[in-house]
């Protein structure tokens, strides 16, 4: 009986020992990607800031091509890389480095495949937006601002899977110094442009730009000339174009998962727009959106860093860390999100000057904060979530999730807490709440579901199988 208790007392010891390690590793992991999320946010923050001060038609076309370029773009973009995250995290792992750089080479060309239709739509904006009931005027000027977003377009095409390429590798540092200085560079072109050179507000869109390849550039040259890199670096080859229907596999419904969300959120606030006071809703909505897609950046990062982990340890063929790493992540977002909650709460009634000096928006948003809190927990869990899948290679099912959860479940249910309860602003809030509780459950069911050794052999099969197929078409 004294040996088991000593045995068992062992057994606790090394998981308490695995788990301070695990926290270590997503600790340096995951700090240094939320400050990367955060200033690649801040980008656009900055140019529509900058933008506002030229005028109300600048300030509201510039916000709607930033929304629309998003959703219809840089979402799709930053969704579908979430591919080479399985890939390219499940090789590293599996120390199969060159198959990586190969994986990456596949994703550029995927999403470079993408931006063309993409560009189309961008140019016919300004016909398209008056079919929606928007303002002609506001309609032409945001169709201007988002063609000059089109090169960002194409550079992003490039940043994300580079990004990608270094996260999958643990290189966080070089991110964080190239965001940082794009992010003061963004700020002094922007400005300079917009009212130095007095291009106005497509002086902004074409800072924007210039930021996005100048980063493309920098993490170009830290990718070549590193020695970090040195074991991942791949020529361009036909293996690269063999890969991009494998890219696509996972890439389309890890965009999907991505979207579904997204394209839910600005559906609220379109339909913001129905009530009798569409100004004050829609003001008051749109500030709850930014307050909350800000702070998504943070738990962003934890996912990433489990993302990156979960690939890692699966890849290697050790599920039982891979599962660790899950643990340690939403550890990690529960605390998070427990403290920045409590803190908005707490500042419930001053928090609405920073938006507006109007106190009927003021008021408007200390009603609404109570739900922003629940939302920030429900963010941040479903984030770890959502980079566990991305890790894994089970995007299909968090696409499946998602549709079912907002679609099914938070839009309508928004709506009719919304117009026909009569809750206005706040029931489309507490059914988009709704949906994130819906999802937050159901992801949490599958990664409780989930078969670690299962995973690990199927991601070592998806890394060593590829290589065989490659061999053999060469033959």
């Amino acid at each position: 009986m004294e040996g088991e208790g000593k045995r068992e007392e062992r057994k606790w010891a090394i998981t308490w020992e695995g788990f301070v390690q695990e926290l270590k590793k997503a600790g340096y992991l995951a700090a240094p990607m939320v400050a990367v999320s955060v200033l690649q946010y801040l980008l656009q923050v900055v140019s529509v800031i900058i933008v506002g001060h030229l005028g109300a038609l600048a300030l509201s076309s510039a916000a709607i091509a930033t929304s629309i370029t998003n959703v219809t773009g840089f979402s799709l973009l930053s969704g579908m890389a979430g591919g080479l995250e399985t890939l390219a995290g499940q090789a590293y792992g599996a120390k199969q480095y060159q198959k990586l750089g190969t994986y990456t080479y596949s994703a550029i060309i995927s999403l470079i495949i993408m931006c063309p239709p993409i560009c189309v739509l961008w140019i016919f904006i300004g016909k398209l937006l008056p079919l929606l009931g928007q303002d002609t005027s506001i309609s032409q000027e945001a169709c201007k601002y988002s063609m000059w977003l089109i090169p960002a377009l194409f550079g992003g095409a490039v940043l994300k899977p580079l990004t990608r390429y270094l996260q999958t590798q643990s290189v966080i540092l070089p991110m964080l110094i190239t965001s940082s200085f794009i992010l003061c560079f963004h700020t002094i072109s922007c400005w300079t442009l917009v009212y130095k050179l007095q291009l106005g507000q497509k002086g902004a869109a074409i800072a924007y730009s210039l930021s996005t390849w100048l980063n493309v550039i920098l993490l170009g040259l830290y990718v070549k000339f590193s020695s970090a890199c040195e074991k991942t670096r791949a020529p361009l080859s036909r293996e690269a174009l063999y890969g991009i229907r494998e890219f696509f596999q996972l890439g389309v419904p890890s965009a999907i998962m991505v979207c579904l969300k997204w394209w839910s959120m600005e559906l609220l606030i379109l339909l913001s727009g129905l009530f009798k006071n569409p100004k004050l809703e829609t003001s008051v909505l749109s500030i709850c959106l930014t307050i909350s897609t800000l702070h998504f950046t943070i738990p962003y990062g934890f996912g990433a860093a489990a993302s990156t982990r979960v690939s890692n340890e699966l890849g290697a063929g050790n599920p039982q860390l891979a599962r660790m790493a899950v643990l340690v992540a939403l550890f990690l977002a529960g605390i998070e999100s427990v403290i920045v909650s409590s803190g908005l709460f707490l500042s419930r009634q001053v928090l609405g000057y920073a938006y507006s000096n109007d106190r009927q928006v003021v008021r408007y948003i200390s009603v609404m904060t109570p739900l922003i809190c629940l939302s920030f927990i429900m963010d941040s869990l479903q984030a770890v979530l959502s980079g566990v899948a991305r890790g894994s290679g089970w995007q299909k099912i968090g696409a499946y999730i998602n549709l079912g959860s907002f679609y099914l479940v938070g839009l309508p249910l928004a709506a009719v807490l919304g117009f026909v309860a009569h809750l206005r602003g706040k029931g489309l809030w507490i059914g988009i709440l709704a949906g994130s509780f819906v999802q937050s459950v159901l992801l949490s069911i599958v990664t409780a579901c989930t078969d670690w050794n299962k995973q690990a052999t199927k991601a070592r099969e998806r890394v060593f199988e590829r290589r065989s197929s490659m061999k053999d078409e060469e033959k």
